[in-house]
């Protein structure tokens, strides 16, 4: 008859903590190499592989901060040597850190790699050429093209009333349509609700839509003065 109760089984716990104290100490050193990619990767996440003799090693991080550190060894099965899931099996661990130097290495080498590949870009840039003229040319052809506008629209609100109003005349095929309101000009448009805004509360036009529109301006205003003289023809004087 078997003894019982039988032998006491054996006590894991320290075989547990050295497989703790080993894994820490991996996360502290490989933490540092996460560190390291995420500054030269950029952005808030990332993760890269390294090539070995032995296999693959997989650095991911986050945050700056090492998330796992997994080799997936050319016989055999992967581990997870540094996780947030588990910890690792004492067998695959060891298998794992008998390459861990070569892991480092190839670390080393992608680094090197990275400095090789800046070491020949250059900091010296061409002078740039100021905006500055061509801002202000633009500017003084649209102020002069907006005091009109607003001459325009000071008119038509005094002939039309209301707060609000569209004078719209097509020129070369193209619409171009004045809004204005108790101020003055809302905007200047050309080419329907799609087009180009000459005149706005907005951003100005590009330099290529001022040379193209503007030289047609004097055509609307022309439009306009000829508007103005029909409207003159139709009011019949009235005698009391």
């Amino acid at each position: 008859m078997t003894d019982w109760p039988p032998v006491d089984p054996t006590d894991a716990a320290a075989i547990a903590e050295r497989r703790d104290e080993i894994v820490g100490a991996v996360a502290d050193h490989a933490g540092e190499i996460a560190y390291q990619l995420a500054r030269l990767q950029g952005g808030d996440y990332g993760r890269e592989t390294f090539d070995t003799p032995g296999g693959e090693w997989t650095v991911k991080h986050e945050a700056g901060e090492l998330d796992f550190l997994k080799f997936d060894p050319k016989s055999g099965s992967e581990v997870y040597v540094v996780s947030t899931k588990r910890q690792p099996d004492p067998e695959p661990l060891a298998a794992a850190l008998a390459d861990y130097a070569a892991f480092v290495d190839a670390y080393d080498e992608y680094v090197e790699a990275a400095e090789d590949t800046l070491a020949g870009v250059t900091t010296e840039f061409p002078d740039t050429e100021t905006t500055e003229a061509a801002v202000a040319e633009r500017r003084r052809v649209l102020d002069r093209v907006e005091e009109v506008c607003d001459r325009i629209a000071g008119e038509l609100h005094r002939f039309e009333g209301g707060d609000y109003g569209t004078y719209a005349e097509r020129i070369d095929g193209l619409r171009w349509e004045l809004n204005w309101d108790r101020d003055g000009v809302s905007y200047l448009r050309v080419g329907g609700s799609d087009g180009v805004y000459l005149v706005s509360q907005y951003q100005p036009p590009e330099p290529s839509d001022v040379r193209r529109f503007v030289p047609q301006f004097p055509a609307f205003v022309d439009a306009y003065n000829e508007h103005v003289h029909d409207l003159e023809a139709t009011l019949e004087p009235v005698e009391l």
